[in-house]
């Protein structure tokens, strides 16, 4: 089985339990954001709205930069928040009552229809060697995800323990399909969230606006995920 409980959370062994633990313990900072999902909904488009709102349109050095600069928390641990550079965000795909929770803080929720997210995840998956799902069929990954069998448990759980908070009012809640049909509009929402001087740099420059959607659009995530899976990550678990 390549799967355990780590303290409430159905994880993978790539996970590791010391370092979860510690992301659990995190105690959030007054000026954090937070970027919160169940997987492969969203997330790393997310971050990479997030991330050009923050830094006025200038991308990363590099792919070590961004990840950096966006941590995952269950993944890299405590450390990874306490020595970021802010304004960042924080990835986590913790269920609400988990989640290491401010009201000071900020949390941007992002949910995708179900079955776009388990093919999604399925792929995700069967392509990683540690899950040692190669020859695995999506009939199969698609009982483990309705039985909750996969990394973070299960989708529905996660997101009503989420959808449930949605009206607090350091809690935006976005559906991938409402972003990817205005993405525009929802730009402007995001950044009015993250600070009034955010959201009035992207009303007083336009072209702004234009670069993020350009930056943040099918072609360029594309060639960023392909080098992100063909060279960063290899080199970083070898």
């Amino acid at each position: 089985n390549m799967y355990r409980e780590v303290d409430g959370m159905y994880l993978s062994l790539g996970f590791s339990e010391e370092v979860v633990r510690s992301a659990l313990a995190y105690k959030p900072r007054q000026d954090d954001v937070f970027i919160v999902s169940y997987p492969k909904c969203g997330t790393t488009w997310m971050q990479h709205i997030v991330y050009y709102i923050f830094n006025g349109g200038k991308p990363p050095k590099d792919q070590r930069h961004f990840l950096a600069q966006t941590p995952f928390l269950e993944f890299v641990g405590v450390e990874g928040a306490i020595y970021l550079s802010r304004p960042a965000a924080i990835k986590t795909h913790m269920p609400f009552h988990l989640q290491p929770f401010s009201d000071q803080s900020k949390y941007i929720y992002i949910t995708r229809n179900p079955f776009d997210c388990c093919v999604s995840f399925y792929y995700h998956t069967k392509h990683l060697p540690e899950y040692r799902f190669e020859d695995g069929t999506f009939d199969e990954f698609f009982e483990f995800f309705l039985k909750g069998q996969v990394d973070f448990g299960d989708y529905f759980t996660h997101l009503l323990s989420w959808y449930e908070e949605r009206n607090r009012p350091n809690i935006m809640f976005v559906t991938y399909e409402d972003l990817k049909k205005d993405t525009r509009v929802w730009i402007q929402k995001l950044a009015d969230f993250l600070g009034e001087e955010y959201g009035r740099r992207l009303r007083e420059h336009p072209d702004l606006l234009e670069r993020i959607l350009e930056l943040t659009g099918v072609k360029h995530m594309k060639g960023w995920v392909n080098d992100l899976m063909g060279n960063v990550l290899p080199q970083v678990c070898s």
